[in-house]
């Protein structure tokens, strides 16, 4: 047992990056077996569907978020992010989720509910006291997004264990990571380019804000009328683009650490247009291309790439992505082919491109653990604290 003052709990991304590497590996890998029928479904009012849906949006997706969130509180509202017990806490939290959503379904309801809700409930009340309690320090206005976005996620995440509105629930729960995509997105690749190429991309206060009230307004999307959700997504996609036109992706795309996450973006706006025009015309997909879009394209060419970063750069070691580190991300961008694009031409072999897509997940992910949680549980190479 690791003490409260040992490396791994100084900040926030430590104990998340390494549960994040895990769920990466476990997660898609279970999913392929349960639906090859080589595993077996965990037995509960959910379906395996629901199960699967619900474990990579608050599972893997909430290990990530939460780690990038209690990590940038620092910036954000000068102030040390929550560590030591706190961290402790809410790492054994998410760990208790992910046993009581595959071996606890038959635990006592109220036993399964507090396993179900402690750890989301606990972060988001961390995170919202810190943002409210130093919001004359924040130095970002649209923090305020935030506000909503996160007791949200608790809305989505109910909805999404209730059978019938399950629909809503994983829609609520795309919405809600699109926007906190696109929010993070912005801030980064903003610093990025201007680290790495010399450069400044569009900035418009108005286009942004415009950007972000619009996917506000589309986690609600499954409460509003067809036409009016169709209107919103391609407005929404249409200022994507427009604004990507601005961010010189002819540079990105020189460096794989920065163009995949361009990818992510442009993935979010294909995403946005495939749900937009299927609300007006009628196509036939072979998968749920809507979902996977987004899940492959913005949240597995992302995440890998933020987490290299994050984990060089905070543990004081130069930010430089080596030859293992590329290819990894190619990995990423192969499953993104795989699990979208040849179902598509090659439907025939639905279950063969599931399975592939999930071993490329399982090799970037373990190869990710492989290097970096050992980093994540020492000391900062450059003499600072944290």
């Amino acid at each position: 047992m690791l003490s409260s003052t040992h490396p791994f709990w100084l900040v926030g991304f430590r104990p998340f990056f390494s549960l994040a590497c895990l769920a990466g590996i476990i997660l898609p890998l279970a999913w392929a077996l349960m639906f090859s029928a080589h595993l077996p479904a965990p037995t509960a009012s959910f379906t395996a569907v629901q199960w699967h849906a619900h474990e990579m949006f608050f599972g893997f997706g909430w290990a990530v978020l939460g780690g990038f969130l209690l990590t940038s509180t620092k910036n954000w509202v000068s102030i040390r992010g929550y560590h030591g017990p706190a961290l402790m806490l809410l790492a054994a939290a998410w760990v208790f989720e992910r046993i009581g959503m595959s071996f606890g379904t038959q635990w006592p309801t109220p036993i399964f509910f507090i396993s179900n809700n402690l750890f989301l409930g606990t972060i988001i009340t961390m995170l919202l006291w810190t943002l409210i309690r130093h919001r004359e320090k924040d130095s970002y206005r649209d923090n305020l997004f935030f506000l909503v976005l996160l007791p949200s996620f608790l809305i989505a995440k109910f909805l999404m264990l209730n059978s019938a509105d399950f629909t809503a629930g994983y829609s609520m729960a795309i919405g809600l990571f699109r926007l906190a995509f696109l929010v993070m997105l912005e801030r980064t690749l903003t610093q990025f380019m201007k680290a790495g190429f010399q450069v400044s991309i569009l900035r418009h206060p108005k286009l942004d804000m415009a950007i972000k009230l619009t996917g506000l307004v589309l986690v609600l999307e499954f409460a509003l009328p067809r036409p009016l959700t169709a209107v919103f997504s391609l407005l929404l996609a249409s200022l994507l683009l427009i604004r990507f036109v601005f961010w010189k992706p002819q540079l990105a795309m020189r460096r794989i650490d920065i163009g995949i996450m361009y990818v992510g973006y442009l993935a979010i706006a294909g995403q946005l247009l495939i749900e937009g025009l299927g609300h007006i015309m009628q196509f036939v997909w072979v998968g749920s291309v809507s979902v996977h879009l987004f899940t492959f394209g913005a949240m597995g060419a992302v995440i890998p790439s933020m987490m290299i970063r994050i984990t060089k750069g905070h543990t004081g070691r130069k930010v430089v992505f080596d030859a293992i580190d590329r290819l990894l991300l190619y990995v990423m961008l192969l499953a993104l082919v795989i699990r979208i694009a040849l179902p598509q031409f090659f439907p025939a072999g639905y279950l063969t491109w599931i399975q592939l897509s999930a071993a490329c997940w399982l090799v970037c992910f373990g190869v990710l653990a492989w290097r970096y949680i050992p980093m994540l549980m020492q000391a900062r190479v450059d003499g600072k604290e944290h």
